[in-house]
């Protein structure tokens, strides 16, 4: 094998020329996530994004063919890798509590890693343009399905749109906490609140999947 090519999880390989334009790729990713989520996607250049990680605006076209195509692929990219993981713990986990407890591990792990992401799909979706709208819209409601169908067995009398209607409100407890950790973040505590954090989130959340009305 070339020095110039590596051996991926595929078993296929890749020349180093790609491997340096996929992480590239990330790098950019990235930073449109920070400002994005800083000062919303309307206020930022791509200049503005190349800035941050040392290239010109015009070499983003080298990767994405707009801001609006990056601002989607950021957000798409997102759910994929949330629908993927989620599918193998559909596949492996046939305990319902031990199946819930790792799908709430894997979305507070995303809450606390990409509450830029968060903060961006929130507030921009709409921009992104028609076709991968449709894409990750369909993408994330393959999502919630993993949960709605994890939650059967707990709540077997309810329907699907009352399951539907927790799965949300999990999502809300879970990502929103996002945005309140940043701030805590500023104030130095982020070592011990993100622990915190990590060990609480999914307890509560694993209290709430049980919680039936009266």
């Amino acid at each position: 094998m070339s020095s110039t090519e590596m051996n991926t999880e595929g078993g296929g390989t890749k020349t180093q020329r790609q491997l340096e334009k996929e992480k590239r790729r990330g790098q950019l990713l990235a930073a449109a996530g920070r400002l994005f989520s800083q000062r919303g996607f309307a206020a930022v250049s791509l200049d503005e994004i190349g800035a941050e990680v040392g290239v010109t605006g015009q070499a983003i076209y080298r990767h994405f063919e707009s801001k609006q195509h990056m601002l989607g692929a950021l957000i798409g990219q997102a759910g994929y890798n949330l629908l993927q993981a989620g599918k193998v713990i559909e596949a492996e986990c046939t305990d319902t509590y031990e199946r819930l407890q790792q799908l709430v591990e894997l979305q507070t792990d995303f809450a606390l890693t990409s509450p830029d992401v968060i903060r961006v799909q929130d507030r921009d979706l709409a921009a992104v343009e028609a076709r991968q709208q449709r894409e990750i819209r369909r993408t994330q409601r393959e999502y919630i399905d993993i949960w709605v169908r994890a939650m059967r067995d707990i709540h077997p009398s309810e329907t699907t749109e009352q399951r539907l209607v927790r799965a949300h409100a999990l999502f809300g407890l879970i990502n929103s906490t996002g945005h309140s950790f940043r701030g805590l973040a500023k104030r130095q505590q982020t070592g011990n609140f993100l622990a915190y954090l990590k060990k609480m989130l999914p307890q509560m959340a694993m209290e709430s999947i049980y919680a039936a009305p009266e």
